[in-house]
């Protein structure tokens, strides 16, 4: 019998985030600090709006692209908010989740053999995707003394003939790092240089804290060879409701739009409902939810220091990306004895990439109850661990 699966899938390594996630829903004592999904509840204005739809019999097949209302929203808050704004009937296609507009730009865009620069730690599925879409990674290893951000230098010394697409994961999971105007600008500046064009992952932009998030496609030159990817779930408390899109030049769109035909046909009907609601009366409630986030990634800060554990401070996301290189164990060691030891979880480094050896992610997207029990038997996990290598 012939081998059954691809060598491309099979040589694909499968999620470390998940799969932490898979050994504590087995341990009923245990805390996780794992999982990217906030704690919060989805508003009840914007549940009520997709109850609406579904009581009115909005049961319906969307247009492929999605609701031209929504479209108009998504126009109006990127014009808005980031100060770009897209063609609701041609610019802006409705996916389901971020991560779909992220595998299918990179399949309309790719031909066999392209390079795909990507930063990391990043994303677990940008290098996957680039994968399964013919495509070649290109990785680049960010650094912990640049705040882990991509700088000019580092990109340029990546670029080759066959580089096609940037890969712009900010603000970033699992760091938290963010991307300010004046990294932004060498970055735009290489880009239109050597041609290549940007997908950039902005599901976090909400979420900034040192100050608002600036949108590569903004820049001068950027929004005609970028494709920017945002969505629902984590700023508006939305991760069941799978709803995200992606916005960029007529030509990608409309490509990732056929794409998005045959394999999905439509995103959710009801969450499409529920998200026009959330564009128009929801910055309030995204206002509520960045305050609290930045108490507590204030508060693990805070406590780190205390510790003597060493964490450089994120502005971006609710992420915190501690050093674990004291205790000379790989990450996934730490995170495996850490769970077995004290019934925490949090996530290996490396499950973002090779270069996340060493660190280890800590969401805050959970209430400062839970992260004040978490934090305080990682404390008594590391004051053992250095009683035993003293």
């Amino acid at each position: 019998m012939r081998e059954p699966i691809a060598k491309k899938v099979a040589g694909m390594k499968s999620s470390g985030i998940r799969k932490f996630f898979d050994i504590v829903n087995d341990m009923p004592d245990a805390i996780s600090l794992g999982v990217g999904e906030p704690d919060f509840d989805t508003p009840w204005h914007v549940r009520d709006e997709g109850i609406y739809s579904l009581e009115r019999g909005r049961t319906f097949y969307t247009s492929n692209s999605g609701l031209m209302e929504l479209r108009n929203e998504i126009s109006r808050y990127t014009a808005s908010h980031y100060n770009v704004q897209y063609k609701p009937s041609s610019e802006i296609l409705i996916t389901v989740g971020g991560s779909e507009a992220i595998d299918i730009g990179l399949r309309a865009m790719l031909e066999e053999g392209d390079e795909v620069i990507i930063p990391e730690p990043s994303y677990v599925s940008y290098v996957p995707c680039t994968i399964m879409a013919g495509g070649v990674p290109v990785i680049i290893s960010l650094k912990e003394e640049n705040e882990f951000r991509l700088t000019a230098a580092e990109l340029e010394a990546a670029i080759t003939p066959k580089t096609k697409v940037l890969i712009l994961p900010f603000p970033n999971n699992p760091t938290g790092a963010i991307m300010e105007r004046k990294d932004l600008e060498g970055i735009a500046k290489l880009c239109v240089e050597h041609d290549i064009f940007v997908m950039s992952d902005e599901i976090y932009a909400a979420l900034t804290y040192k100050e608002e998030h600036v949108s590569i496609a903004s820049l001068p030159g950027m929004k005609e060879r970028t494709i920017l990817i945002n969505g629902f779930s984590k700023a508006f408390a939305m991760t069941g409701w799978r709803l995200g899109y992606a916005c960029g030049p007529e030509v990608i769109i409309g490509q990732m739009t056929k794409i998005h035909q045959y394999c999905i046909m439509c995103a959710p009907t009801t969450s499409q409902y529920a998200a026009v609601e959330a564009l128009r009366h929801g910055d309030r409630d995204v206002e509520e939810m960045r305050a609290a986030y930045d108490e507590r990634r204030r508060f693990l800060l805070h406590e780190f220091k205390r510790m003597g554990l060493t964490c450089f401070e994120p502005y971006g996301a609710f992420y915190v990306f501690p050093s674990i290189k004291e205790f000379g164990m790989t990450s996934d060691d730490f995170c495996t004895s850490l769970l077995k030891a004290k019934g925490v979880a949090v996530v290996p480094g490396t499950a973002f990439g090779d270069c996340g050896e060493g660190f280890v992610r800590i969401s805050y997207a959970y209430s400062i109850e839970n992260l004040k029990e978490a934090l305080g038997r990682i404390e008594e996990y590391i004051t053992e661990l250095r009683k035993r290598n003293d």
